[in-house]
């Protein structure tokens, strides 16, 4: 019992840390969002921006999810829930096999339980706040009514982006 509620403390406390320093490395974006060969079998991409994707990354990061574990079924009322809409078990089977297959998750030994890994936490972290908190307030920064500081930063990328484009004599999309 006390090897439980260690591990479960130290789920939480990996949790609190990832929170605060999320940060998907390329090689692990790269990984996640293309489809690869995982052990031997094709696994599709787990996209930033499809609905479902980031509904289930946003149920992964509740934090009773990730201290004790979850199952599909668990799971499935949580992403349903973030969806507004039907998930189906097959579905979660499905994105379940995903993450397992691309090192997200592990299956606790003898359970139908699972857990978040180390990695598994920053992608559903980072996908969670990239898509709430930090992609809204830019796609709206050319809009009016957006803070000015925040105009600014945009047209500085922009500008930066432009130059670093003509400067590789690469075009820009039309």
């Amino acid at each position: 019992m006390i090897d439980k509620a260690r591990a479960a403390n130290r789920r939480l406390l990996d949790i609190q840390r990832a929170g605060q320093g999320c940060a998907i490395e390329t090689a692990l974006w790269e990984r996640i969002s293309q489809p690869s060969l995982e052990e031997g079998r094709r696994t599709g991409a787990i996209r930033f921006g499809d609905k479902r994707v980031m509904a289930l990354a946003g149920a992964l990061c509740v934090a009773l999810n990730t201290v004790i574990g979850f199952t599909n079924k668990s799971l499935r009322a949580s992403v349903s829930q973030l969806l507004g809409g039907p998930y189906s078990a097959a579905q979660m089977t499905y994105d379940l096999r995903k993450l397992r297959l691309k090192g997200l998750i592990t299956r606790i030994p003898h359970t139908n339980s699972y857990t978040l890994t180390p990695e598994g936490i920053r992608f559903a972290i980072t996908y969670t706040k990239l898509g709430h908190r930090v992609l809204p307030p830019l796609l709206a920064a050319n809009q009016q009514p957006a803070p000015i500081g925040l105009q600014r930063a945009l047209n500085t990328i922009e500008n930066y982006v432009g130059n670093y484009l003509e400067h590789a004599k690469l075009k820009a999309a039309a």
